[in-house]
């Protein structure tokens, strides 16, 4: 009897001994691996972050109102006439309507460009007609915010995305 339990201490012991070779091994081969493996997800968290904020646009939403001034492409309560691709019903259709653009006062484009944008106005509103030019007067009517993202996009392709967050179409007129 007593042999026995001597020999159970032993079998006992010799598998603690195996569990604490075990829990060595998983402690110095999945552990690193397992930190590496965090770190990589860690950056590629990282790179998909920056990613998706180097590469949109400012909304003017997000911006303080303070941050934003308002440049008017019209001068007091002028209007402008852009003409519409033409109809199904072979009229020539027009919009008239006031426009603006909203500009973010601290970025690097307001560095360059300034508040007035009157040395490219002529540029950005023959923009504009040719987007407007693409779309039937109602396409425009069905889906005014279409053609509303296509002039954003344009004007700040060309002018810098954080530069000009939004432009304002007002009273607009079609016929």
């Amino acid at each position: 009897m007593h042999m026995k339990k001597n020999l159970i201490s032993v079998l006992i012991l010799a598998l603690c001994f195996a569990n604490l070779v075990l829990t060595a091994l998983l402690i110095f081969t999945i552990i690193p691996e397992t930190k590496k493996a965090n770190n990589l997800i860690d950056q590629v968290c990282e790179a998909i972050s920056l990613d998706l904020n180097s590469g949109t646009a400012t909304s003017g939403s997000q911006l303080p109102q303070d941050q934003i001034v308002d440049y008017a492409l019209t001068a007091d309560d002028d209007t402008l006439t852009f003409n519409f691709a033409p109809s199904e019903d072979g009229n020539t259709h027009y919009l008239v309507c006031g426009i603006s653009l909203s500009l973010n006062k601290k970025s690097d484009g307001y560095k360059t460009y300034g508040e007035d944008l009157s040395a490219k106005k002529n540029v950005i509103l023959a923009d504009i007609t040719d987007i407007i030019g693409d779309y039937t007067m109602e396409q425009y009517n069905t889906d005014k915010s279409a053609v509303h993202d296509k002039i954003l996009k344009t004007l700040q392709k060309k002018f810098g995305a954080d530069y000009i967050v939004d432009v304002n179409i007002v009273s607009s007129l079609t016929q």
